[in-house]
């Protein structure tokens, strides 16, 4: 099999990759080791805990031990599925912050400053909220909508940040993030929006698009130059050919393990596994982040959480109601309402994110607290921890050891506790007089810092963000992985376009980056002109220097 480009992985940015080369003519073949993402599961919005939790749809990675956290491993799950983890995530979408871009040009990340990227978020866009059209888009492929936000208690949170004297928001991917305000999601016609409807069916329309179902075992080499991907497909193993280039969007625990296994990476590491070194990156795998988040739930006074319908019989009703109609309370994934607030005055822009949530419930749905209850599910946005994914062997077939070395920098551990006061200050206010309960996590008990150390050790869980592990800068940076135009360095002919190039996490969820990186590195790859850069000043609080709120 041959075509001018071939793409491993059918996610979130690989499907973006795929749809703007065949807009531009080329053929393309996409390498997906997972199967089909039709199903209700996949679809349904409320359904959000249950493909994540699927070995179907989820590769099942698992961290190493974490040493900060008392050896505890977390889950990482990524989608192994058509679509990617535009599949199988909470499918709520968040642009990042303005700053956080300009942070990427400043560290090498040339050109992809705010004023770079904001086109690229318009140009994928179909918002349907009430934006700004000079700040949003109207016509993309990707749709992003808003929850009815009928629930007293979701109200009640929008009421309660104001009250606290935070700012509120109308348009958090717009030109203000800071503040309370609706959250937006890929969610259309009570269906969820993945990247493989917005991208792929598109592309694959075309008959320029192939998608092939197999595991990818490594890029194929001649010398320096990606010339294919070696595949295992139906038990063979076999060359997929590019014309012209690899495109890897693997993800960013299976990106770097590609790289590494077809040579590319620290020199040291690879020959511990007997593989030939091809280029010398010793960045590759390094760098790993993510956003870890605690659950604050308080106990609700009255009847009004989604708690009464966490029973079977109110489960069947709701599904078979959204299965026919796609309406109700199984259109919505019950992600809201937002917040993005600062931590503390001095800080020129939010770090810490909110998702609000009317019910207490784990996020894999397999335990709801005891009775009615509310959440918010909070946590710092700038970890400096640093943790990394290396090879567990040679084998294509085995996970590679994921360690993120979470909370491993003591600042963690003091925004962690500020995370925790903030919220309970926010649950305080008169807005949720009518309906606050005891606190249930971590209990109203655990006020000094080493019980909220205890607390945090025991109870805080991945947001399922990981980034940063084929880090994106100049040439001459020897930890960059790739150039700014997503070319590996070192070898010719293989890109990377997924959210491991980010140099930093970025604020809030990552599936709306990953999909603005495919969309950018697009053009890269089809040596177009970006798109203009925007001329838009985004909001900053005024007084940051001196005020928290």
């Amino acid at each position: 099999m041959q075509a001018d480009y071939v793409i491993v992985g059918a996610g979130s940015a690989g499907c973006a990759v795929a749809y703007r080369l065949t807009e531009a003519g080329h053929s393309v073949i996409v390498i997906e080791h997972g199967g089909s993402d039709y199903g209700p599961f996949i679809n349904m919005p409320a359904a959000l805990s249950y493909p994540m939790n699927m070995a179907r749809y989820d590769w099942g990675f698992k961290s190493q031990p974490e040493p900060h956290l008392g050896g505890r491993s977390l889950a990482t799950p990524r989608g192994k599925v058509i679509g990617g983890s535009s599949s199988i995530n909470g499918m709520v979408y968040v642009r990042g912050h303005a700053h956080d871009y300009d942070h990427w040009a400043e560290s090498g990340a040339h050109g992809w400053s705010y004023a770079d990227v904001l086109p690229y978020f318009q140009r994928m866009e179909h918002s349907h909220g009430r934006t700004k059209p000079d700040w949003r888009g109207k016509d993309g492929p990707l749709h992003v909508r808003r929850g009815p936000r009928t629930n007293p208690l979701v109200r009640a949170f929008r009421k309660a940040g104001k009250q606290a004297g935070y700012q509120v928001t109308r348009d958090y991917n717009g030109e203000q993030q800071e503040g309370f305000g609706p959250m937006e999601a890929t969610i259309h016609k009570g269906e969820r929006w993945s990247s493989a409807k917005a991208y792929l069916r598109p592309a694959e329309k075309t008959g320029l698009c192939t998608v092939v179902n197999a595991l990818a075992l490594r890029v194929e080499m001649d010398g320096t130059r990606a010339a294919g991907v070696v595949v295992e497909r139906k038990g063979q193993t076999e060359v997929i050919s590019a014309g012209k280039e690899v495109i890897i969007s693997a993800s960013s625990i299976n990106s770097p393990k590609l790289l590494m296994l077809s040579g590319i990476g620290p020199a040291d590491h690879l020959a511990e596994h007997g593989i030939d070194v091809v280029a010398d990156r010793p960045g590759v795998g390094q760098n790993l982040q993510d956003h870890l988040e605690l659950y604050i739930q308080q106990a609700a006074t009255k009847p009004v959480s989604l708690y009464k319908y966490w029973n079977w019989l109110w489960k069947g009703i709701l599904g078979a109601q959204w299965l026919f109609t796609r309406k109700g309370l199984s259109a919505s994934n019950q992600f809201e309402m937002a917040a993005f607030i600062r931590s503390k005055a001095g800080i020129d822009y939010p770090d810490i994110q909110y998702h609000f949530l009317p019910i207490a419930v784990r996020y894999d749905g397999q335990a709801a607290a005891e009775g009615h209850g509310f959440q918010a599910h909070v946590g710092p946005m700038r970890s400096k921890s640093r943790g990394s994914v290396t090879l567990a062997s040679n084998n294509p077939k085995e996970a590679p050891n994921i360690l993120f070395n979470y909370m491993s920098h003591p600042e963690d551990w003091e925004d962690f506790r500020t995370c925790i006061r903030l919220t309970r200050e926010i649950f305080a206010q008169d807005a949720f007089d009518p309906f606050r309960g005891k606190e249930i996590q971590p209990g109203a008990d655990v006020q000094s810092d080493a019980e909220l150390d205890a607390a945090i050790m025991e109870h805080v869980e991945s947001a399922y963000h990981p980034c940063g592990t084929c880090k994106m800068g100049d040439v001459d940076d020897p930890m960059a992985v790739v150039d700014p135009e997503a070319r590996v360095i070192g070898v010719q002919n293989l890109r990377v376009a997924d959210s491991s190039i980010f140099p930093r996490i970025t604020n809030g969820n990552l599936n709306g980056p990953s999909i603005m990186t495919g969309e950018k590195c697009a053009d890269h790859i089809l040596g177009k002109q970006p798109l203009a850069p925007s001329n838009q000043r985004p909001w900053v609080h005024p007084d940051w220097q001196t005020q928290q709120r």
